[in-house]
């Protein structure tokens, strides 16, 4: 019996025998490190980075083994370590730091990032044989294709060299950001080093990949949520393993465990798919900053547009501009006019009137196929009719259940975009009307209509769940929602915007943002002015945004929309936090925060519409959003005080209330 008990007692390591372990757990008070005593059997697997199980009140849970220790701060008797779940080591230094960095940044937990970092495991992949022998070098490429920019080629040297040079790169109009994205970290794989790049989509990244595949082969590794977790997971182990220098991806790639990182890219950062819709809600070009700034990696943030964020950068001296001359923007350029939406002078052309565009848009469009080149339509919103308002006084019709916005179909019948409910009776409340006309004209509606003004013509729709990625050479008719257009050969004759007040007209601090995003999207597949390229837009050309796309300055209008948030105290002029939550608990909640000196409280009002709702929240209680403003110097600070109540919260039990903290929401009213 007593040999028994001796070959089951468990001896602690010879070296090293504690270890420091974080528990992956939801609660802001227990995110810290515990200390647990590592016995001679785990010994060896035991090793920075491992997953590990430990026994918590009472509980298995899952946690990563940060480090190993002579000796433990804790002075009462600790806990063994459960079981080492793999000897990978899959938690980095590299990306641990980051981890932190972005859970302090967001007001987060560290387990929550590591979620976002670290994907589940999968014991089949782990087994798999490494591939062996030496991995082939990677040809230096030719980067021509950077000259138009000034600085561009210095800029690649100084990222081969490991001096980390930061910029915000403005492509050129009908540019081929995949193919420029492609040599640049190719350039970077052929010195040696490795190479993060995000992107905001799918189709994005497929574009990507077909750039990088001919230069770099399996040295590139896509990382996909739509890969799939087993297929995601081999090739993110491939990347840890060293047999990947370069990651493309979606948000989360940002996380990747490149070695000798030297460069991190984001592309068009003003698309929401690169919102994170789980907490702590970072943002990749955040974590890219941080990560370039840990790693001293290089760091480029680019697109047709810029964001309000990345002038910031700008003006702050942390970055520096990335653009081509004036002359060299206007040479590539489309040719872009503005007309009026209420210009309806047809020249007596039924066919213009039936398509319901301006004469100087049907002009453009009839002039292109005639000499053999596609015509895009861009419209805003997919769908028949996706908006309707009362024929008699024009109010928006709303749903009687939830105020969601009404749309019709094709066949007539109405239904909210919201819940979904049917519309089968609608009398507008505000005059008892029974009529309804359109708003908005989707993209089924509109092509239905140039059919019929273009007779003979093929029409091709695209978006939604049905995107067309290329067209054939020819005359055609291609009606896109914005970020769905497919690529022409040779690039489109011509584009018309239509309904551009939708974009315009939102309540949103993004919307002239995202209008000019969209806008310099469509105009980039259209050929240059000096080949016949032609843009019409639909709007008023004295508006702002209208003059950034036909000067196509978006750096102008980036500057001038940072001052004016400046001046209004809005992000990213100054640090802006949101909680959302039941009245009570969010009052609550903010009177036991020590804010940094200069924060100041707005609110609480209703949960703008569009926001999503905490997590946890019934769907029919009221959701209010209180306001945090801190000026830029303590947004540190800021962040800190929010922790901290959380930490308050979750250790009192108070969080069954559902709040939902986040740093600078992409939604704040």
């Amino acid at each position: 019996m007593s040999e028994t008990k001796d070959r089951n007692r468990r001896l602690p390591a010879p070296v090293r025998p504690v270890a420091r372990v974080l528990p992956i757990l939801s609660l802001a008070h227990l995110d810290r490190p515990f200390d647990y005593l590592v016995d001679e059997k785990t010994d060896a697997d035991a090793q920075p980075g491992v997953r590990v199980r430990v026994r918590f009140s009472g509980r298995l849970v899952d946690g990563f083994l940060l480090e190993r220790r002579e000796s433990s701060d804790h002075g009462g008797q600790l806990a063994w370590l459960d079981r080492v779940v793999s000897p990978e080591r899959v938690l980095t230094d590299d990306v641990a730091g980051v981890c932190r960095a972005v859970a302090q940044r967001y007001a987060g937990t560290v387990p929550d990032v590591l979620r976002l970092a670290v994907p589940p495991r999968h014991a089949r992949v782990e087994k798999e044989a490494v591939c062996a022998g030496p991995v082939p070098p990677v040809q230096a490429p030719d980067l021509a294709g950077w000259s138009p920019y000034t600085a561009g080629e210095s800029f690649i040297r100084a990222t081969v060299d490991g001096r980390h040079p930061r910029a915000v790169w403005q492509v050129l109009p009908g540019d081929d950001w995949a193919q420029r994205i492609a040599e640049l970290v190719t350039a970077v794989a052929a010195s040696g080093k490795g190479a993060i790049v995000v992107v905001p989509d799918q189709r994005d990244l497929d574009r990507l990949g077909t750039a990088c595949e001919p230069l770099l082969g399996d040295r590139c590794v896509m990382l996909a949520a739509g890969l799939g977790p087993t297929a995601r997971y081999r090739r993110w182990l491939s990347v840890l393993r060293g047999q990947g220098c370069v990651v493309i991806g979606t948000r989360s790639a940002m996380f990747a465990p490149v070695a000798d990182l030297a460069l991190t890219v984001v592309f068009d950062d003003g698309d929401s798919s690169l919102q994170e819709p789980r907490t702590p809600y970072p943002h990749p070009r955040e974590v890219a900053v941080l990560r370039a700034h840990a790693a001293d990696a290089a760091l480029l943030i680019g697109g047709y547009a810029r964001t309000a964020e990345a002038q910031a950068l700008v003006e702050s001296g942390w970055a520096h501009d990335l653009v081509a001359p004036r002359e060299t923007v206007r040479a590539a350029a489309p040719r872009i006019e503005g007309v009026a939406d209420d210009d309806r002078r047809l020249g007596g052309d039924p066919l213009a009137r039936s398509a319901r565009i301006p004469s100087t848009a049907f002009d453009a469009a009839r002039t292109s196929l005639a000499a053999g080149s596609a015509v895009l339509f861009s419209v805003p919103r997919r769908g028949y009719l996706p908006s309707v308002a009362c024929a008699r006084c024009r109010a928006h019709a709303r749903c009687r259940q939830c105020g969601g916005p009404l749309s019709m179909n094709d066949r007539g019948d109405m239904s909210c975009r919201w819940c979904g409910r049917p519309e089968l009776r609608f009398v507008c409340p505000a005059c008892g009307g029974k009529a309804v006309r359109a708003l908005m004209i989707g993209d089924k509606r509109t092509a239905e209509e140039l059919g019929r003004a273009f007779p003979g013509v093929p029409v091709v729709t695209s978006g939604g769940d049905k995107i067309v990625d290329e067209i054939p050479a020819g005359p055609r008719v291609v009606v896109a929602t914005p970020g769905a257009a497919p690529r022409a050969p040779g690039g489109y004759g011509s584009a018309i915007l239509l309904d551009t007040w939708a974009q315009l007209d939102r309540e949103d601090l993004r919307a002239g943002e995202d209008a000019i995003r969209m806008w310099m999207s469509v105009a980039s597949l259209v050929r240059a002015k000096g080949d016949g390229g032609r843009v019409v837009i639909v709007a008023d050309a004295a508006g702002p945004a209208v003059q950034a796309l036909i000067s196509w300055n978006p750096v102008g209008f980036a500057a001038a929309d940072l001052a004016q948030r400046d001046e209004l105290g809005f992000p990213p002029a100054v640090t802006m936090a949101s909680v959302d939550g039941p009245g009570p608990a969010i009052t609550a909640f903010v009177e036991m925060l020590d804010l940094p000196a200069g924060a100041e409280t707005l609110g609480p009002v209703p949960l703008p519409a569009g926001a999503r709702r905490p997590a946890g929240m019934d769907a029919d209680g009221d959701v209010e959003r209180l306001l945090l403003r801190a000026p830029r110097s303590v947004g540190r600070q800021l962040a800190d005080a929010l922790r901290a109540g959380q930490t308050v919260r979750h250790a009192r039990h108070d969080d069954t209330a559902g709040i939902r903290v986040q740093i600078d929401p992409p939604t704040i009213g």
